[in-house]
């Protein structure tokens, strides 16, 4: 057994996307530019509807999937296939983007909190143009493992009581959880593989990671070493996501909303974009 440790802690950059939702970034920065299998990590949190209220409109993607995960309102997306539906807080959207896709998210709400994460993930060069497809699960189809001392909600993945998330994912056997931490308790996590790529952010409270005992403030995110175990300790009541994922390893040709493998790739996408053949 060996245990994960701290390599590297974040505390992201304030940017703006779409038509001008102010965010956070914290994968896919100058800092930390991608953390393979993943590519983009997008945390937004506001309470004054002129931070979200424009939201994301249609916009293009190939070769990646991204997933949608809400703490507090409403998101409503579209397709230029036909797919709509509604993210609401602690339901999630995990899409394959696959040889393309136009979507639109945009806040189900006129003012009040809004919180949550996007992620991008990498998709395999086998894998880029399959068909577009989504996952959507509404927040009570998320099972919730109940301790004494500690929830934990699985998007995907499997505890070490056996409770599985219900996406799916047969290229980087990812795990996303959403924990809840009781002051002075252990989260517990193994891995199958010693490379899994994992990382973990703070929504609220302090966290000690590891052997070291390295402590991580809210809204920091860790990147976590290889490893066998992962041990968390709270310091106060506290709720992290823990996400990780077996790295692809491959090359990666990347701009704006299309992720491939080669420059040609990348140019083929943008022409298949402009010429109406997504």
């Amino acid at each position: 057994m060996t245990i994960k440790e701290i390599t590297h802690i974040t505390q992201g950059m304030p940017t703006a996307d779409g038509a001008g939702v102010k965010l956070t970034r914290y994968i896919g920065t100058p800092e930390l530019k991608e953390l393979d299998p993943f590519l983009m990590l997008d945390f937004f949190e506001s309470d004054n509807p002129d931070d979200y209220i424009a939201g994301f409109p249609p916009h293009p993607h190939r070769g990646f999937e991204t997933v949608t995960y809400l703490l507090n309102g409403r998101m409503r997306h579209k397709d230029n296939q036909g797919n709509e539906g509604v993210v609401l807080p602690g339901g999630v959207q995990w899409m394959t983007a696959g040889s393309g896709v136009i979507h639109s998210e945009m806040p189900e709400q006129e003012n009040g909190l809004l919180q949550g994460f996007q992620l991008w993930i990498n998709l395999p060069s086998h894998a880029k143009m399959q068909d577009p497809q989504y996952q959507d699960f509404a927040p009570e189809a998320m099972p919730v493992e109940q301790h004494p001392h500690s929830q934990i909600r699985v998007i995907t993945g499997t505890t070490p009581n056996g409770t599985t998330g219900p996406v799916k994912n047969h290229y980087i056997d990812p795990l996303y959880f959403d924990v809840e931490l009781d002051a002075n308790q252990t989260f517990t996590q193994p891995f199958k593989s010693e490379d899994s790529q994992g990382f973990i952010f703070v929504i609220d409270g302090r966290l000690t990671i590891g052997e070291q005992n390295r402590p991580l403030k809210p809204k920091q995110l860790a990147v976590l070493s290889k490893g066998t175990e992962l041990h968390v300790s709270a310091m106060e009541n506290s709720r992290f996501l823990l996400i990780a994922g077996n790295p692809i390893q491959e090359p990666i040709a990347r701009s704006g909303p299309f992720v491939m493998n080669t420059q040609a790739e990348l140019k083929q996408a943008f022409d298949d974009f402009r010429n109406n053949r997504f």
